[in-house]
């Protein structure tokens, strides 16, 4: 066997030099086919270039979906699969002014689902502090300029989080205060 038989995993280096040999009109055609083959590849590029109306949209119809589920459909939910639309927009276009909305509007939507059902998993709310306090970081890193609405929502936030105990409204006080936010 050859070393080129025994390797059985390829990685980014190997498609790297791969694509070093397409010309243009090649690439143009790959990146049309992995377009064509994916709609998250699809989300991925219209994020990319700026492309769409709303290029929030499809990562917010996710983090709907996995974070306030229809239970009248049964919908499970899923932390790993809401948060992860977020780590996909990062890859994407990695804004932060973008990353922080999106993490707010995560913030935002447990609440709507906890106002028309009951949640009694310490995951759930522990995932949606450790969501509040990224959140927090990427508005304070965004210009001061920028802040104020970001700020609003997320005390506006805090303020639900009150209402739902394992410690959340507290958790929520104290990452406030260290950011010297008052709510």
């Amino acid at each position: 066997m050859t070393s080129k038989q025994k390797k059985t995993k390829a990685t980014w280096s190997d498609v790297k030099s791969k694509l070093a040999d397409v010309d243009r009109v090649g690439l143009i055609g790959l990146i049309q086919d992995l377009y064509s083959a994916n709609k998250d590849n699809q989300t991925f590029l219209h994020a990319r270039f700026g492309l769409g109306e709303d290029i929030f949209k499809p990562y917010k119809d996710t983090i709907s979906r996995w974070i306030c589920p229809d239970v009248m459909r049964n919908q499970p939910i899923s932390v790993a699969k809401a948060k992860k639309a977020i780590t996909d927009y990062k890859k994407a276009v990695g804004q932060p002014e973008g990353l922080a909305e999106l993490s707010i509007f995560y913030c935002e939507k447990v609440f709507v689902f906890l106002g028309y059902c009951g949640m009694d998993d310490e995951g759930y709310f522990d995932a949606l502090v450790r969501m509040f306090e990224q959140a927090l970081k990427y508005v304070m890193a965004l210009p001061e300029a920028k802040r104020s609405p970001f700020i609003d929502r997320l005390e506006q936030v805090a303020l639900q989080g009150s209402n739902v105990g394992w410690g959340v409204g507290e958790d929520m006080a104290i990452l406030l205060s260290e950011y010297d936010i008052d709510d």
